[in-house]
């Protein structure tokens, strides 16, 4: 049963999977949009939006925890300068995932997430 289970594990250990959903968001941030595949773009919606939500406040604080949870000084300013401001006065839901069919080798379901 997977009764109050929040985490997808992506078949990685800890580090592995924090350092996936690192570079993801990096790339998310940077270039607005990635094709991936539904879990990770699943987990990787859980990661980006409550950092969108500390940029949205820009405090100290929050900047700090943007830093430990992104690669590039590049997506961290991308991140508080544009991201921050445009979603001011949304409450939340700052991502979209659009489903793009499948992977020919696996079948593996892919999907672009954007942000909206």
């Amino acid at each position: 049963m997977r009764h109050r289970v929040k985490k997808a594990t992506l078949g990685r250990k800890k580090a592995q999977r924090d350092d996936l959903l690192r570079s993801l968001a990096d790339s998310l941030v940077l270039h607005g949009g990635i094709v991936t595949t539904k879990a990770k773009a699943k987990a990787l919606r859980m990661y980006v939006e409550p950092l969108v939500t500390k940029a949205r406040k820009n405090r100290p604080i929050d900047r700090e925890m943007i830093t430990k949870s992104l690669y590039t000084g590049k997506a961290i300013k991308k991140l508080i300068d544009e991201y921050g401001p445009k979603y001011k006065d949304r409450d939340g839901g700052y991502t979209r995932i659009t489903k793009l069919g499948y992977r020919a080798n696996d079948r593996g379901e892919k999907v672009k997430i954007e942000f909206v």
